[in-house]
């Protein structure tokens, strides 16, 4: 009886699925890098983008451009990599495994999750899918007992929930992707090198125990899920009064030329500002300093502050190369010298949509024609800060994104048909604009550009609608006094009085007719006293 009992419990271990044994390694600081050898050197050709610490603990990392993660080579953050992967390497190898294909593999198969060896050396061919059904934890661990190639254009291709980052590769010899592979998970390659060409994709980690990692034109990124941190990035600054504007200089002359349409507040405090036509500036144009342009000052001074002391976590260090489809995720980047922006950025959220950017320059910023910053997976232009020392120059046709806070230069060239979707702020310069779209972004409800301005500091309750009208108006004004002679005034462009009601009752219903299509001012007096003022659209 006993003999059987022990037989038959032998029999359902042997009988259960073996994936329930499969485990993710350990990969320690491992995980933080996308390209890394224990011992040889790390080489890129082309232009490549990685995300994710690059390295080699014995040689040399060369041929990189701008990298999204830190480079460490015969450091002791090497080092430590060093151990960690060796631990992750004996684990995948220590794996029993429960499935023996064939070395060529692909072909359109679907494997589910499990340990998974190949007696020799592996070829992967056109498409390869791994099925978790439905199991986001499921683990797919692959031991190749020899060398590992890829033909040109094979995928490996993730169905039901299944994660790069639950997705281990271990090779006993070279790994070696032709051109445009797409590979998914991490690969660490035991005493031999790994060769990434041309247009291959990769969304894991390339990692050799001792062998050299080369790279040509590729995309390279570290999975996200498993347990990776959530990316926030740094806390935003506080704009404070400076928030109410899109255009703004503490100290010098602010133009434009040509028809330029402002989201925001339009000033300066110390000089004029001019060429701003007010119907295409939804926000208040102011013309002279005034004590809301002195209050922009004060608190933009305290923003660049706060952005000049942030530590940065990654120094990207070619920034005379900055852009080229670069890929950034939530950080604190430091450009340290004059930066020169070329075609296309990518800023990446990872899905977070309060996640912050910041990118410190310190020196002048330019851009090419036509360059663009554009965002994916729920990265927000209010999140996005650029603190530049020196002059900013974006050139015609750019798409610029983010709040743009210039140091000690002049705003002095935004371009003929710029939009931008943020701010252009500097705290000592000149600033021109020449037809131009810029929209603030997260104007704060106490701008007199998103409402109703209380210029005695009291909130009056006050609402007007619609807006744009027609021919009638309704005033909704909650602390109307009738101790208090409260009266709503209209004008025009130049000033001049089109309309006055005195207001004796919390809703008002006016009928305004006569006037021309466009765009007018209100404000509300108090005892003769100004109290409120905004704007009107005729339609």
């Amino acid at each position: 009886m006993k003999t059987n009992l022990l037989f038959s419990i032998a029999t359902v271990v042997l009988l259960m699925p073996t994936d329930i044994f499969s485990q993710a390694p350990a990969l320690g600081t491992a995980a933080n890098f996308a390209l890394f050898s224990t011992n040889g050197a790390v080489t890129n050709m082309g232009i490549s983008h990685v995300t994710g610490n690059v390295g080699t603990n014995n040689g040399s990392s060369t041929g990189f451009g701008n990298v999204n993660g830190v480079m460490n080579d015969g450091n002791g953050t090497s080092a430590q990599c060093a151990a960690d992967l060796l631990i992750a390497y004996n684990q995948l190898n220590s794996t029993t495994p429960g499935f023996f294909p064939a070395s060529l593999m692909g072909n359109g198969d679907t494997l589910t999750a499990g340990v998974y060896q190949v007696a020799g050396g592996a070829t992967l061919n056109l498409d390869l899918y791994l099925d978790a059904q439905n199991d986001p934890n499921a683990v797919f661990i692959f031991q190749v007992q020899g060398a590992m190639s890829a033909n040109a254009s094979a995928k490996v291709k993730l169905l039901n929930d299944a994660m790069a980052c639950n997705v281990f590769w271990k090779v006993e010899g070279l790994v070696s992707l032709a051109a445009g592979v797409s590979m998914k998970g991490t690969i660490i390659a035991n005493n031999a090198a790994i060769n990434i060409n041309t247009g291959d994709t990769l969304e894991g980690r390339a990692l050799s125990t001792a062998g050299a990692v080369n790279t040509d034109g590729v995309l390279v990124y570290t999975p996200i899920g498993c347990g990776s941190p959530t990316l926030n990035g740094p806390t935003a600054p506080v704009l404070g009064g400076a928030a109410c504007y899109a255009v703004f200089s503490g100290n010098g002359a602010v133009s434009n030329s040509g028809i330029t349409y402002l989201t925001g507040d339009v000033g300066t405090n110390v000089g004029l500002t001019t060429g701003f036509n007010p119907l295409h500036v939804n926000g208040t144009i102011h013309p002279n300093p005034d004590g809301s342009t002195a209050q922009a000052a004060s608190d933009l001074l305290v923003a660049y502050t706060y952005l000049n002391t942030l530590p940065h976590d990654i120094e990207l260090l070619y920034p005379a190369q900055f852009g080229n489809n670069l890929v950034l995720t939530p950080h604190t980047y430091l450009l340290n010298a004059a930066t020169v922006f070329t075609d296309t950025l990518y800023l990446n959220a990872l899905g977070n949509p309060n996640a912050v950017f910041v990118m410190k320059c310190n020196g002048a910023f330019s851009t090419s024609t036509y360059s663009k910053v554009k965002f994916i997976n729920g990265t927000q232009a209010k999140n996005v800060y650029w603190k530049i020392e020196g002059a900013v120059a974006i050139n015609d046709y750019s798409v610029f994104k983010g709040t743009i806070i210039c140091n000690n230069g002049a705003l002095g060239a935004i371009g003929t048909g710029v939009k931008i979707d943020g701010r252009a702020l500097t705290t000592n310069g000149a600033l021109s604009v020449t037809a131009s779209t810029i929209n603030a972004q997260n104007i704060p409800t106490n701008c007199a550009s998103v409402g109703i301005k209380d210029l005695s500091g009291t909130d009056a309750g006050l609402q007007i609608f619609p807006n744009p009208f027609s021919s009638m108006i309704t005033i909704t004004l909650t602390n109307v006094s009738q101790d208090i002679k409260t009266e709503f005034k209209m004008y025009d462009l130049v000033g001049k009085e089109v309309y006055s009601q005195t207001l004796t009752q919390q809703s008002t219903q006016m009928e305004v007719t006569g006037l021309e299509k466009g765009l007018y001012f209100y404000k509300i007096f108090k005892a003769n006293v100004l109290s409120q003022s905004g704007k009107l659209i005729a339609e």
